[in-house]
């Protein structure tokens, strides 16, 4: 008899442990090895910016599943190994220090990795980063200690930390070289209700400039210098200007990269048997009828799975609606679609702003193609239904908070 086939996981990361978990759901009975660089089992990212960063969360909530679930399972878990070469001719992917991993079909679940300052003093002490637990354990202790934070970027990651640090009743500077929050992210209608919101919580910001340099003492941080020539003191700065997919390796491999590796609607990878899923894959999407990379946690809960299900034959056309969640101060908010700069030509309103107690809608066409809710609960799942339908909706019937979006 023919021996039972070996599927290997680079990245024991949320969308690599889901994967392993769709594998044997689906009854995969051969061989999975997850390999992991980090100490820590597969955990959810967004935590580290939120509850565990605050300490209200209990760092057992963070994990993706309880540690004897991987020998229960027979997945055949090592954490700490660094992967350093995949041979797509030999299928089997190098490991730091020696040794191989041979594969019959492969996963690339390697995720990202944060975007480096490139200034002078970007190496000093208290210049940290948030992407692992370690980086929110870190941060955690040192913003309790009070003090001067400046944060680079007023992105999602910037906000939340700004968020954070307030709550232990540090003084934050945001410096921001966009002319406002989240521009990039919402548009400067709802990324400029963000920027109220941290106001009203204290935080200062610097629009339209930039972190030039980083001044220090006895090798720590004192000083971050902007491109409008002040100088900000800063016992920490906290850097959030986005992230990079980590594809060195597939790369090197030969595999197509472009913004991610770039993969079909069924998460194939340009190398025949490899596949990819969560921040490193740049999947082509059925519904929006391009390749699209996205970052957040649905894509990592829900990728993962898909890319087992197409690992194991199944006809598979992955196109979830991306979806974000943020908490920051008393707000909660969900965003389904994608609200980028030049998607959509009008926005709609059904609730009270000024209370901030609303749904909005990015609409092209008359179409609805994103649709954010803030602090209003229990509807993502129709405005993603909305948006996948495609239907043209009349704007009064959208801004009327009497009629249920699930009619619409």
């Amino acid at each position: 008899m023919p021996a039972e086939p070996t599927y290997v996981i680079v990245g024991a990361s949320m969308a690599g442990a889901k994967a392993a978990e769709t594998l044997r759901e689906e009854g995969f009975g051969g061989g999975i090895v997850l390999l992991g660089e980090e100490r820590e089992r597969p955990y959810e990212r967004p935590p580290l910016s939120k509850g565990y960063l605050l300490g209200k969360d209990e760092k057992s909530s963070i994990y993706v599943h309880e540690e004897s679930w991987y020998a229960e399972n027979d997945v055949d878990l090592r954490l700490g190994v660094t992967v350093t070469s995949l041979d797509i001719g030999s299928r089997e992917v190098g490991l730091a220090g020696g040794g191989t991993v041979g594969y019959d079909r492969l996963l690339l679940a390697t995720g990202a990795v944060p975007r480096r300052l490139s200034v002078p003093g970007a190496d000093l002490e208290g210049v940290v980063y948030l992407r692992r637990v370690g980086d929110s354990e870190h941060l955690g202790e040192t913003l309790r200690g009070g003090g001067h934070v400046v944060i680079v970027g007023a992105g999602w990651i910037g906000l939340e930390v700004a968020s954070a640090a307030r709550e232990f009743g540090c003084e934050v500077t945001v410096v921001e070289p966009e002319p406002g929050a989240l521009n990039r992210q919402l548009g400067p209608e709802l990324g400029g209700m963000f920027g109220d919101l941290h106001r009203e919580h204290g935080v200062v910001f610097r629009f339209g400039e930039s972190v030039t340099e980083l001044r220090g003492s006895g090798g720590k941080v004192s000083a971050a210098v902007t491109s409008a020539g002040a100088a900000l003191d800063a016992d920490l700065v906290v850097v959030g200007i986005g992230a990079v997919p980590a594809t060195r390796l597939a790369a090197d491999a030969g595999l197509d990269v472009a913004n991610g590796v770039i993969c079909d609607a069924g998460l194939r990878t340009s190398a025949h048997e490899v596949f990819a899923a969560g921040d490193v894959a740049n999947a082509f999407h059925p519904l929006y009828g391009k390749h699209v990379r996205v970052e957040h946690w649905a894509n990592a809960l829900n990728g993962g799975p898909a890319a087992a299900r197409s690992m194991l034959g199944q006809g598979v056309s992955y196109d979830a609606v991306p979806y974000f969640f943020s908490d920051q101060y008393d707000l909660g908010m969900e965003t389904a679609g994608l609200p980028e700069p030049g998607s959509y030509d009008q926005i709609v309103y059904r609730g009270d702003r000024e209370g901030r107690e609303f749904v909005a809608f990015w609409l092209s066409g008359g179409a609805v193609v994103a649709g954010m809710n803030v602090n209003v609960w229990d509807v993502s799942d129709d405005i993603q239904a909305l948006i996948r339908s495609r239907r043209l909706i009349e704007e009064p019937r959208l801004a009327d908070p009497n009629l249920p979006i699930a009619d619409l």
